[in-house]
């Protein structure tokens, strides 16, 4: 079983293996843009694009349900602006950022408490949105 972790500066940390990597096959690597010229031919522009790949990893109302110690130090790596983590997953490990744009880190509690119940075990569905860079 290979294990999804996040590591920046020497501090690794083990996130759920059930996280659903919910865009892995809606990125492509090719960037094409075609037109056409003055004298009517068809213009095709074709790259490799070298960074940008969305990854979002996700929780389920039933799987990959996180303490919220693991949602405190995802926050606190959220909150560096720019920081560069390595994110390890399927045996591939790739430098990411947080994608701000797109939501980059949130968590909804598995359980609705009173703010005195709230503690270190209590469990959060987690969202993750990256740009691998």
């Amino acid at each position: 079983m290979t294990t999804i972790t996040l590591a920046r500066a020497g501090t690794n940390l083990a996130l759920s293996d059930r996280l659903h990597w919910t865009d892995e096959f809606d990125w492509h690597p090719v960037e094409q843009a075609s037109s056409y010229s003055t004298t009517g031919a068809l213009l095709i522009d074709v790259a490799t694009r070298q960074a940008g790949r969305p990854i979002t990893l996700q929780g389920t109302d039933t799987q990959a349900w996180m303490p919220r110690t693991t949602m405190l130090q995802l926050a606190a790596w959220a909150a560096l602006p720019g920081a560069v983590l390595t994110l390890t997953v399927r045996g591939v490990a790739r430098d990411v950022v947080f994608d701000h744009a797109q939501g980059g880190f949130t968590a909804e509690p598995i359980w609705r408490l009173l703010d005195g119940e709230v503690d270190a075990t209590l469990l959060y569905r987690p969202t993750l949105k990256f740009l691998e860079v």
